[in-house]
């Protein structure tokens, strides 16, 4: 009854963080969307977002500090240049072209080209020697690659800019996973603005401050995502995030179909189905890895146990004298 009972809170913990999570994500995603019809400067507001980021960001970290009572991790200037540097560039590449995208297409092709983003996380890992090359993983690629080409062949609301805009920001959002892994494995690791009537297309201070809330709302939800993820991988796992995230694309898709009014054939659902199975696919197979290395690291720890080793001995030393006995 009790480990029913702790299986059950732990269910209702991460469906809860997943809810949580979806929020954020799916309205960051419209929200994008939205802004760009009254403020298409993307590369600004996503410029506004990563300082409000920051800014909210060194808040919860000194309130964590004051909390805990233990002091900050920090890193060296050559740290941050040689190692965090790379990974922050890509990022912010990443989420600006995202948001250039927007002003070209729709929600759903954005959703779906950024999925193929695991395609180049992929390529990424295998070049810095984090995946080992198997066949499921050329699987894997070719279902991602077929189910993109069969999303975006022949639809109506196909634009290539944008297109081309989305596969860049994949392309540096596999480079920013990949350095982003690398970064979080290494154990040694522990503005004014000036405002313009030009910049900003604004006659009086109504208006000036409708903008400042989109802008600032953006930020919110930027904030949001990234510490819904954080919630998500540290109180679940990150094939909890994985899962997640699939069944947020179909969302996202569903909502941008009823409320945006995108159009997608019959082909543009197979291949979305494609793509997702190939997203599957590799989830599952991470799992099972996963899983697999997990039990290898603890037979290698138990078997290089001394004080282990000893008490086994002692136990089949005792299992021969008691059979002694009763013969």
């Amino acid at each position: 009854m009790g480990a029913g009972a702790a299986a059950l809170g732990r269910a209702a913990r991460a469906a809860a963080l997943v809810l949580f999570y979806y929020g954020f994500s799916i309205g960051i995603t419209f929200y994008n969307k939205w802004l760009v019809k009254s403020f298409p400067f993307p590369l600004l507001a996503t410029l506004l977002h990563l300082l409000l980021i920051f800014v909210l960001s060194a808040l919860a970290r000194a309130l964590a500090r004051c909390r805990s009572g233990r002091p900050r991790a920090t890193l060296s200037w050559a740290d941050c240049l040689r190692r965090a540097a790379p990974a922050a560039l890509s990022t912010s590449l990443d989420i600006g072209l995202s948001n250039w995208s927007f002003l070209y297409v729709t929600v759903s092709l954005y959703t779906m080209t950024k999925s193929s983003a695991i395609l180049f996380i992929l390529l990424f890992s295998l070049l810095f020697k984090l995946e080992e090359m198997r066949v499921a993983l050329v699987l894997v690629v070719l279902l991602i690659a077929a189910g993109l080409f069969m999303f975006t062949y022949k639809s109506t609301q196909f634009n290539t800019q944008g297109f081309m805009l989305v596969l860049c920001a994949s392309f540096l959002g596999g480079v920013r996973w990949t350095l982003t892994q690398i970064l979080m494995q290494k154990a040694e690791l522990g503005l004014p603005l000036s405002i313009s009537e030009k910049l900003f297309h604004f006659h009086e201070a109504g208006m000036l401050l409708c903008l400042v809330g989109k802008l600032f709302l953006g930020g919110i939800l930027a904030f949001g995502l990234g510490f819904s993820e954080f919630l998500l991988v540290s109180r679940t796992s990150s094939l909890t995030l994985s899962i997640a995230g699939i069944f947020k694309e179909i969302c996202i898709l569903f909502l941008a179909t009823r409320l945006l009014g995108d159009q997608l054939s019959l082909l543009n659902w197979l291949g979305f189905a494609v793509c997702l199975s190939g997203i599957s696919l590799h989830v599952i197979l991470k799992a099972i890895n996963t899983k697999g290395e997990k039990t290898l690291n603890l037979n290698e720890e138990a078997s290089s146990d001394p004080d282990l080793e000893l008490l086994l001995h002692h136990t089949e030393h005792g299992e021969e004298e008691e059979e002694v006995e009763t013969v």
